[in-house]
């Protein structure tokens, strides 16, 4: 039994019914929706024709936000049902990120995650969804894709259907009669900063704006939207980026004093036995206050650990972060008490929970499916490298301040090295070959969009230019000084790209 929707768009009169019974059904607050309709126009005056797009959860069979909700607040009913259990749900947002259908929102009245869930409740009685009864042209049909009697599996067996974004590979149960295609994908639709019997949100017309602003000069599209329902802009902010910078911080302090003991550069002072696990003990405490506080229910953190879906790389992440923090103690306590030995035993493991830490956020966002720029094969060397230029900037400043331990020649090298290295991964992310037109279009917003400035003076010019400038100084003057403030320069300029990846690959509308 596989529960599904069929939209004959050829019937559709735009009446919204649909939207007011599922709202009323489902006690939708104001500014959320569970299904809408979305109105489209193609051609040019007097030659133009107006399409209504249904849009709502798609009850995938191979969902990613159950995949990736960490507490399976989020699940799939045997029959197939996608359907959500809000007394579960912390608020991370996460499913937010995964649906590629942008299907799912905020409730305001609980702080938790909700959507279209086939109005389960009355399914289980013998009764269909409130939006199929109460459509006036039965535009709605709902049923069993499994049972060949039903009228839905008539209707997908003998016509020709579609469903948003098949290349996505999620097997959405929603199917759409004789719609127009540009209803259905956002990337052949005119960026609209303005509808019809409504005003856009500010912050959801700025994204409109700087995706308009790419387009060519005659660049036409295929459809305009001219009405359409408020979407969340961004759902992860600055505390996203922010953590990616202090787990880059606290992964790559014990992952570079941990390599330059296995190495032989490390003397087993102060700086590689108590400061390293210092510094990644006291980012990892702020990376978990930062992802704490973004929950929408930070009450529920605990959820993770007791209600875990092993699944979700929230969930293992925690975990790999918990066995980074367990080994940055014990490293700590080696240094502390000149136990060469223990360190010898703890430095390969230091080593591979330090990038495990840094490197699981690159399958995190990975199972952020809805957000096409996030998908990119070299993340996890981008997180990777990340962690090294954070690990061996803050170790060089330590160095600056209380000397011993790593040599700072090493930890100059390091850093270095590190740092063309970042500059080819960003480069390659930028403008090597992308998978579709979102890609490329999150990729322009950096390189010659709204951030381009953002990225080529902080990122770039402050943050990959300017440190490697001033290591050279240092190197050939001698001079500490400049090797700290290339470091600094280091630090700021992965906080300020870390900010546009989140930035950009949120930019780019999903529905």
């Amino acid at each position: 039994m596989r529960y599904g929707f069929v939209i004959d768009q050829g019937k559709c009169i735009g009446c919204h019914a649909c939207t007011v019974a599922c709202k009323e059904e489902n006690r939708v607050p104001l500014g959320a929706f569970r299904t809408w309709v979305k109105y489209v126009e193609r051609g040019t005056f007097p030659d133009t024709r107006r399409y209504f797009a249904v849009l709502r959860c798609n009850h995938c069979d191979d969902a990613p936000c159950v995949t990736i909700c960490p507490t399976v607040a989020l699940y799939r009913r045997p029959d197939g049902i996608v359907d959500f259990d809000g007394a579960r749900c912390i608020g991370c947002k996460s499913c937010m990120q995964a649906c590629p259908y942008d299907a799912l929102y905020i409730d305001p009245d609980t702080n938790t995650a909700a959507k279209c869930n086939y109005c389960a409740h009355r399914v289980e009685v013998g009764l269909e969804p409130a939006c199929v009864i109460v459509c006036p042209v039965q535009a709605i049909v709902a049923g069993d894709l499994d049972d060949p009697r039903t009228p839905i599996a008539r209707l997908v067996g003998r016509e020709q259907v579609q469903v948003r974004k098949p290349e996505q590979g999620t097997r959405p149960k929603v199917f759409y009669l004789g719609a127009d295609a540009s209803t259905l994908a956002p990337a052949l639709q005119q960026p609209a900063q303005s509808y019809m019997w409504a005003s856009r949100p500010a912050a959801e017309l700025d994204l409109v704006t700087m995706v308009a602003a790419l387009q060519a000069p005659g660049e036409a599209a295929l459809s305009r939207p001219v009405y359409d329902v408020p979407h969340a802009p961004r759902p992860w902010g600055g505390r996203v980026s922010a953590y990616l910078w202090t787990k880059a911080v606290s992964a790559g302090a014990l992952l570079v004093g941990a390599a330059g003991w296995i190495s032989g550069q490390s003397a087993g002072g102060r700086l590689s036995g108590i400061v390293a696990p210092l510094i990644a003990l006291v980012f990892l405490a702020l990376t978990t206050v930062l992802l704490v506080a973004d929950l929408k229910r930070p009450d529920r953190f605990h959820y993770i650990l007791l209600k875990p879906n092993w699944r979700s790389w929230l969930v293992r992440g925690a975990w790999i972060l918990m066995a980074h923090g367990a080994v940055a103690v014990a490293w700590l306590v080696a240094g502390a008490g000149g136990s060469r030995g223990l360190l010898d035993v703890l430095a390969v493991p230091a080593v591979l929970l330090a990038a495990a830490a840094a490197g699981y956020s690159a399958l995190l966002f990975g199972q952020a499916e809805g957000r096409d720029f996030w998908q990119s094969p070299l993340l996890l060397v981008h997180l990777l490298v990340a962690a090294v230029v954070a690990g061996a900037a803050s170790l060089l400043l330590a160095q600056a301040v209380i000397g011993g331990g790593v040599g700072s020649a090493p930890l100059g090298l390091v850093l270095g090295v590190a740092l063309i290295a970042d500059a080819v991964v960003k480069l390659a992310e930028l403008y090597g070959s992308h998978a579709n037109v979102d890609v490329a279009r999150a990729a322009a917003l950096v390189t010659r969009g709204r951030f381009a400035r953002r990225f080529w003076w902080g990122a770039v010019t402050l943050g990959l230019e300017a440190p490697v400038a001033l290591l050279l100084a240092g190197a050939l003057t001698g001079l500490t000084v400049y090797g700290a403030l290339g470091a600094l320069c280091a630090l700021a300029g992965l906080w300020i790209w870390e900010d546009l990846w989140i930035r950009a690959g949120q930019a780019v509308p999903l529905s």
